[in-house]
């Protein structure tokens, strides 16, 4: 599908020189002479090379529209990890490689999108948030309260995040998968 280069947004997928790339930053420039453009970033779906480009306002890009897949996430298998989908349950294998820093936030049944082209896994959507348990909280220093009163902790897939100051070991709270960041705690 054909869209203005003016349309385009970080995470589409893109065919540009004859491969597919998807935009991983974009910056819309107006020089004081000349045209505005796009000032992309983009990374190879195949092979992750990173390529630095411009597009003019008013030129065309071919957009690629991705097939989305509701699949529930079953178990790892080596390098692997497996999904059910949700229509026909059949199960589908998606390479740690795709899958990212995403990994440590996945749990048994947790529904996801797969999102593939060709019958090729492009990239999965974790939900906005996830609950997770914290295993480890550092103290809380009394008369800090004046500056953030944030604490690092660790949650149980063994990253380490900032939460507030009354939040302990054993805590379950709802974060954001995308970026780490604290939410709320677990109302449970």
């Amino acid at each position: 599908m054909k869209i203005n280069a003016n349309s385009l947004k970080i995470g589409n997928l893109i065919t540009h020189n004859n491969e597919l790339w998807t935009v991983v930053k974009l910056n819309h420039v107006k020089p004081g002479k000349g045209g505005a453009f796009v000032q992309t970033e983009l990374k190879n779906v195949k092979d992750n090379r990173k390529l630095n480009d411009r597009f003019r306002s008013t030129e065309n890009v071919d957009r690629i529209i991705l097939d989305e897949k509701k699949c529930s996430y079953l178990f790892q298998e080596n390098n692997n990890f497996v999904f059910m989908d949700l229509e026909t349950y059949e199960q589908l294998e998606v390479s740690s490689d795709i899958i990212g820093d995403q990994k440590h936030f996945l749990s048994d049944g947790m529904e996801v999108l797969v999102n593939s082209y060709e019958a090729q896994v492009i990239s999965i959507n974790l939900p906005e948030t996830c609950e997770v348990e914290v295993i480890e909280a550092d103290a809380v220093i009394k008369g800090q309260t004046v500056s953030s009163s944030y604490k690092p902790a660790t949650i149980k897939n063994g990253i380490k995040i900032m939460v507030p100051g009354h939040i302990e070991v054993g805590t379950k709270i709802i974060i954001k998968p995308a970026d780490g960041i604290y939410v709320e705690k677990s109302k449970l």
